[in-house]
């Protein structure tokens, strides 16, 4: 179809960007749901999805995953939605700078390559949406979530002053903030935290043995997090960021991230910090 919108999707092996990849395709979009596994890449082909690799901690990688993009669409498209990002669980003084550099890569700096490449091809078309998944962690520090909180926080500083570069390009720069939602972020960063923390030379061991580690191994599937949405949340979102005429600059999705959002807004620093360390 001449006229079929396109996007391309970062980490849709799972969670936010498979239900995206699937819901947007269900809606008449052409996705390309890149992944860093072949493996997965094969399995969303399996699925009617177009997929191929796009690995955010290869240069190259991202060179030829932008590549194969306008390769596929005559050099056009209409959308990106960097969304792929990992978790590096830990207190920030047990948290070696490598692993931090490691977080950043991923979940900052590969976005940043990505949509640069991209900005051209909105620019020389018109039109474009860069869409920036971020999270209530963007906004709002929780312990043990250094590094991910870090990244986001970048991510949001980032995107407010491309929004703000970009004025007059009809090229629009949104932030998605999701809550707690259904995913296997907590599992994959699982992989992480063993290659980077080590507890029992930490002088809190004790407490991660007793309020870290319990939450990090415990099955998604056995307790969801209190108000957690499913991945379709944010799809449903992400549909009208892409869509309406005029988007919002930034989307909060679940209780949690509109609730924090406020409290950010109305409380002193001090008593803001009451509330995030009981969260």
């Amino acid at each position: 179809m001449a006229d079929q919108k396109s996007i391309l999707i970062t980490g849709c092996s799972s969670g936010i960007g498979y239900d995206a990849a699937h819901g947007l395709k269900r809606k008449g979009w052409r996705v390309f749901a890149t992944c860093r596994k072949p493996e997965d890449c094969e399995r969303l082909e399996g699925e009617g999805l177009e997929s191929f690799v796009l690995d955010l901690d290869s240069q190259g990688s991202i060179d030829a995953g932008v590549a194969e993009t306008l390769k596929r669409t005559g050099g056009t498209l209409n959308a990106v939605f960097n969304n792929g990002a990992f978790g590096t669980p830990g207190l920030l003084e047990d948290l070696p700078t490598e692993a931090l550099r490691a977080n950043f890569e991923t979940n900052f700096f590969a976005q940043h390559e990505l949509t640069r490449q991209l900005i051209p091809v909105f620019r020389k078309q018109g039109h474009g949406r860069i869409l920036m998944n971020s999270s209530v962690l963007g906004f709002a520090a929780l312990p043990w979530r250094g590094a991910y909180n870090s990244t986001k926080f970048a991510m949001e500083g980032w995107a407010d002053t491309l929004r703000l570069e970009l004025q007059g390009t009809n090229i629009h720069v949104i932030l998605i903030e999701p809550g707690p939602i259904t995913s296997l972020i907590r599992e994959n960063s699982i992989a992480h935290y063993e290659k980077w923390i080590d507890p029992e030379k930490s002088p809190r061991r004790e407490e991660y043995k007793n309020k870290l580690e319990p939450r990090l191994y415990r099955p998604t599937k056995d307790k969801p997090d209190p108000f957690e949405l499913p991945a379709s949340a944010v799809t449903s979102v992400v549909i009208d960021a892409l869509t309406l005429l005029n988007p919002r600059p930034r989307y909060r999705i679940t209780k949690p991230t509109k609730v924090m959002a406020v409290l950010k807004r109305i409380l002193p620093t001090r008593l803001f910090d009451k509330v995030l360390l009981k969260a």
